[in-house]
This record gives C-alpha cells, structure tokens and sequence, in this order.
C-alpha cells in the first residue's frame, strides 16, 4: 500500500508538471504556425502534434542516452534560446523597419515551419523526459524488468505522464491559436518563456556530470524550483495583461 501511495503522488505531480511542459510545447506551436493560412495551418499543428508524439516517445526509451549526453541537452538549450532571441530581434526589426515603412520580412513557408515546429519539440520532448525521470528515480522499484535502462514500474508512471501531457496539448495548441489571434502582442510573453524553458535546460546541462559548472543536485533543488516557476508564471500572466491592456488601447 505504502508503494501505491508513493506511485500515486508521484504520478499526480508528473501529470500536473507534463501538462505544464505541454502547454510551453502548445504555446511554441501556435506562435509558429500562426502565420500560415488557416488550412495550412491546421496541417502544420498535426505534423507538429504528431511530431511531439513521437519524439516524446523515442526520448523515454532513449532516456538513459539523453541523459547520459549532455550535448544532447545543450543543444536543445541552445535552440529554444536561439528562437526566443531570433523572435525578440525580428519583432524589434520589424517595428523599426513599420516606422520607415519598409517592406515586412518574408514569413516562413509551410514545410520550413514544419521543420521549425519539429525541432521545438525535440528541445521540449528532452526537457520533458528530463524531468519525469528526476521524479521517476525517486520511486522504488517494482518488478525486475527494466525497459531503456530504467525499472518497469517506473517506466510505467513517466509513460502514463506523457500520454496525459500530449492530451493536454492536443486540445492547449488549438486553443492557443485562437487565443493569439486575438491577442497577438502574447507571442512575446510565449517566446520569453520558450527562451526561459532554454535556461532550464541549460542549467541541468551546466549540472551534469561530465560537466560540473553547477552541483549536480541544483537543478532539482527547492530554490531553483521556486525560481523557475515563479518567473515562469509570472511571465505569463505579466504578457497576458499586458496583451489585454494593448488591445484595449488599439479598441
């Protein structure tokens, strides 16, 4: 019975923290696609949630391996930071050049926007994986059998969080389309926290073994917990009004 409990609110907390990385992965989505006409873009949200299936799904049974190669953790770092950055300086570029009344840059087509989309969800199905184990290996084990290096029983649980977390963003990622296109000044907030998501991951690869800037234990510490999901948060809810006060103002 002790161990069922254990399993339960281990199962209860990954389920909230997936549906959480979920909406993140929702959010980078819709932002993406958003630009596309309206059946592409519908075409382009499938292949980025199928996308998200499968990579989620290739990384549990390549868990050990991802977090065994803190390369592959930098590089997924790297590039949410790279198109958190990439979206700040166009957004600046494109107000600069409205003012001199220059041409708008040319969007993304839709098979480029299909790669992009697919390479978000790598960068988010590694974090993801990243931190179902760190709650995962805390569970004792059941059974002898292990699948990708890791005990059945808690395979089981980190498989049940992902299957609800890409629920969840099955239905987040239309209704986030929906939500920027009546708010569109939240593609900011949406890409800070992308970016903020990078630090995280850049953070557990500066903490990996075979890297050791950072104690190994800090990514997973109380304070850096506090920090990650209060900015988070706060993050969203600050661009959310603020998107709301704009588009009053604009009214």
């Amino acid at each position: 019975m002790d161990i069922l409990l254990q399993y339960g609110w281990v199962l209860l907390v990954l389920i909230a923290l997936e549906g959480l990385l979920a909406a993140d992965n929702a959010v980078v989505m819709a932002v993406m696609v958003k630009h596309l006409p309206h059946a592409q873009r519908k075409k382009a949200l499938f292949y980025g949630l199928l996308g998200a299936f499968v990579l989620r799904f290739a990384a549990l049974f390549m868990i050990t391996l991802i977090v065994d190669w803190w390369f592959v953790q930098a590089i997924g770092a790297a590039y949410l930071l790279f198109i958190c950055f990439k979206h700040l300086y166009d957004s600046r570029k494109k107000a600069a050049d409205d003012d001199e009344m220059k041409e708008p840059k040319k969007k993304s087509g839709f098979w480029m926007t299909v790669v992009k989309v697919e390479a978000a969800d790598l960068a988010f199905a590694i974090d993801s994986m990243l931190a179902a184990v760190a709650l995962a290996v805390t569970l004792p084990h059941v059974g002898d059998m292990t699948i990708g290096g890791i005990n059945g029983g808690q395979f089981a649980v980190m498989f049940a969080g992902g299957v609800i977390g890409l629920v969840i963003m099955r239905f987040a990622a239309q209704w986030f389309v929906k939500v920027l296109e009546r708010l569109p000044q939240l593609e900011t907030a949406a890409f800070l926290i992308v970016g903020w998501v990078g630090v995280k991951l850049a953070v557990m690869t500066l903490a990996h073994p075979k890297v050791h800037i950072l104690s190994e234990n800090f990514p997973h510490s109380t304070p850096w917990t506090i920090v990650f999901w209060t900015v988070l948060i706060g993050i969203a809810v600050i661009g959310y009004f603020t998107a709301i006060r704009v588009e009053k103002k604009a009214q």
